[in-house]
């Protein structure tokens, strides 16, 4: 396809120059792009074709770069990139070598602050507001928020704050398509749908548009009475209370209401606050009807849509678990299960359907989870937290002080352990095995196939106290799954999975297929260690007197890792044999295809390969 008026704009000036009747035409011109360019990427559908119209009217009216654009959560930013000289780059979305799925600061001085994590945009804003003023310079920083990052406390903290500082300019905009990734939930969803849903608002606003023509005693009168019943009904007071003037909502597609408020906006100094209504998918049928599904995309025929999968293939680890949490459930009572809105990415859709009275979205708030689901233990429950390994990280504090210490037994089904692929450096788990090690009373476990995740999902359930299992991103080596009756493993025990001499290949979750071929080639001890903590230092010990050299491999930061733990342990041996601990190197990863990734940091089975055979070489 041709974009005739799209392609006259390499940088925002450009969109400025333009006659305002022009701007419809790019519009549509930008939404049948991604649609073509995302389909043959793949990456964030629907939620970039919701911001169309509001990523126009904003680089229109603000003098950006100079003005401050920060976008929340980043997935909702591809037509940004198209209108800040990226459109050609599209064609490597989130592919090896490409461009970012995501704002980043180092790929364009329109990129104002790296997110791709909820909730952090107002923080940041203000930051650079604050920073602004006090450097005296007149330039505006805009915070674009979803509804469902609003869910989250920071950014609440971040409004708290913000509200008690004068003379800034700072504009935050409420994205408002009552989504996020799965449905939203939770009270402020109610209170802005509800003001949506029916006409009690805008008969209200028409009843005070009459009052407010009245002679001025009256017209105050009727100006604080209409106050207190919007406050009844709408948001508006809730963020005015914050300290924002409240503005909205107003049609997020339509650029002749967008345009003029934001130009009016321009104008206000202090803390301004405009809610904007969107939908998901808009313009394109297709993800209108099914924003879940075109959310995040594979490549696919953006003609003839989305094709149903028909099965037959590997199931995933998320799968996975998800069929073991429902088996799980039905045996025991006890088992609750809870994600921070992340419903179909850890594969709780059918737990969610099957026991809604044991299922808990708690929205975008990593923090709550995890205390939720503490305070669920101490009365006797047992709560399994499905989280991404990432998001996790957002409640460490919690994890120490509110389950950890307390010794309460909570699960953690960590999903996207290791490299995830096309999100890239904020979505890889690369961190969760040094961070979780650490901690006092953890169990912490990665499964080295499907049928082993099971078995350690059902241990943490029968183990006291607080656990972890960690597991990878995809499907795994295609283990059938056993129809026996789950049991669990003894606690810190690994299993020798090939017996060989002089070197010992010890291999955790995701690493111990690709290990097991190397074994054969080395004529290697293969040891599946599976668990991190507690380690099993038994077999350690024998290992350490019978082999020359050990080798520990972790899809994981190798600093702090689970292979610093064995070291640690063979110091304390009578006969120290060699290490070598091969991992995540200290950098962050960038995005592409997972082969490559683990191919580009050595941990492909010829990268495995080379480093034994280098070390082994310099030390012979």
């Amino acid at each position: 396809m041709s974009y005739p008026t799209l392609e006259r704009i390499s940088t925002p000036a450009d969109l400025r120059a333009l006659d305002r009747r022009e701007l419809g035409i790019v519009a549509d011109e930008l939404r049948a792009f991604l649609i073509e360019s995302v389909s043959r990427t793949g990456g964030h559908l629907s939620s970039n074709l919701g911001t169309v119209e509001l990523t126009i009217a904003l680089h229109s009216v603000f003098n950006t770069p100079h003005d401050r654009i920060v976008w929340d959560v980043g997935h909702q930013t591809y037509g940004h990139k198209v209108l800040t000289g990226r459109r050609e780059a599209m064609a490597g979305l989130r592919l090896w070598g490409g461009i970012s799925g995501f704002p980043r600061r180092c790929e364009s001085e329109y990129d104002t602050f790296g997110t791709a994590h909820s909730s952090t945009s107002i923080s940041a804003a203000l930051g650079m507001a604050v920073a602004a003023r006090n450097r005296k310079e007149s330039r505006h920083s805009i915070a674009v928020i979803g509804d469902g990052a609003m869910s989250a406390g920071m950014a609440f903290e971040a409004l708290n704050n913000a509200g008690d500082i004068e003379d800034i300019n700072l504009l935050v905009i409420l994205n408002d398509n009552e989504m996020s990734i799965s449905p939203p939930v939770g009270a402020l969803t109610k209170i802005l749908a509800r003001m949506l849903s029916g006409s009690t608002y805008n008969t209200a606003r028409r009843v005070g548009e009459k009052v407010l023509g009245m002679a001025p005693p009256v017209a105050e009168l009727a100006r604080k009475v209409e106050e207190y019943a919007k406050g009844m009904i709408s948001p508006g007071t809730l963020f005015e209370e914050f300290g924002f003037h409240y503005y909205g909502p107003i049609d997020g597609h339509d650029l002749d209401a967008l345009i003029p408020t934001l130009q009016n906006l321009k104008k206000l100094k202090g803390p301004q606050f405009l809610h904007v209504i969107t939908k998901k998918g808009q313009g394109y049928k297709l993800a209108e009807a099914d924003p879940i599904l075109y959310h995040g995309v594979s490549k696919f025929d953006h003609t003839a849509g989305i094709q149903a999968n028909k099965g037959g293939g590997k199931p995933t680890y998320t799968q996975v678990f998800g069929d073991w949490l429902c088996d799980m459930a039905a045996a025991d009572p006890r088992i609750v299960g809870i994600t921070p809105a992340m419903r179909e990415g850890s594969g709780l859709v059918r737990f969610a359907q099957e026991y809604p009275e044991r299922y808990f979205d708690v929205g975008i708030a990593e923090q709550h989870a995890v205390t939720f689901a503490a305070g669920l233990a101490c009365e006797g429950l047992v709560p399994v937290v499905a989280i991404y390994s990432t998001f996790l990280q957002r409640a460490y504090d919690q994890l120490i002080h509110d389950v950890a210490l307390q010794n309460l037994q909570v699960v953690f089904a960590i999903d996207r352990g290791g490299l995830v692929g096309a999100d890239g450096a904020t979505h890889h788990g690369a961190y969760d095995l040094s961070y979780l090690a650490c901690i006092p009373n953890m169990v912490v476990m990665a499964p080295a196939d499907e049928n082993e995740c099971r078995q350690m999902l059902y241990t943490a359930t029968q183990y006291p106290g607080p656990t972890a299992v960690r597991y990878p991103r995809g499907s795994g080596s295609g283990a059938v799954l056993s129809g026996a009756p789950m049991s669990a493993l003894p606690i810190g025990k690994a299993e020798i999975r090939r017996q060989g001499r002089r070197i010992a290949l010890l291999a955790y979750g995701s690493m111990v297929d690709v290990v097991r071929r190397v074994g054969d080639t080395l004529d290697a001890t293969v040891v599946n260690m599976r668990f991190i903590k507690p380690i099993d230092e038994t077999l350690l010990a024998e290992l350490a007197t019978s082999h020359e050299l050990l080798v520990t491999i972790e899809e994981n930061a190798v600093i702090g890792g689970a292979g610093a733990e064995v070291a640690r342990f063979i110091d304390t041996q009578p006969r120290r044999p060699r290490m070598l601990r091969l991992g995540l190197p200290d950098r962050f990863i960038d995005h592409g295809d997972q082969a490559k990734l683990l191919a580009s940091v050595g941990l492909d089975e010829a990268g495995i390969l080379a480093s034994i055979k280098a070390i082994d070489q310099a030390d012979s």
